[in-house]
């Protein structure tokens, strides 16, 4: 079970996390197989945590980790829904992160 941020529950659905990815990733280079990587991740660290329920925002920041690693337009699509941006500060805050994190790996 999901707990939702308002504090429903829902059972965890993979096809509405797929459809979510999907639409983070429209229009992005990214294949079917990499979005159904991710979902498997996703489902195999829930699984691992070993509880019947889970906040969605441990979901939503798994789907992070792993969007910041295969694409950053989908990473700041899916941050700017999930982490609920208010206005262009936000993003520009987001993309900043993102680029500090660029510039750490070029650097080493």
């Amino acid at each position: 079970m999901v707990i939702k941020r308002d504090g429903r529950r829902e059972e965890f659905d993979s096809r509405k996390l797929r459809d979510k990815l999907r639409l983070a990733l429209t229009k992005r280079p990214v294949s079917q197989e990499e979005v159904d990587r991710i979902v498997a991740t996703v489902e195999r660290e829930l699984l691992a945590m070993g509880t019947v329920e889970v906040p969605s925002t441990v979901i939503g920041e798994i789907v992070l980790r792993e969007l910041k690693e295969l694409d950053e337009v989908a990473y700041i699509r899916f941050a700017s829904v999930y982490r609920r941006f208010a206005d262009l500060e936000d993003l520009r805050r987001e993309m900043e992160a993102l680029g500090g994190r660029r510039s750490e790996s070029v650097s080493s």
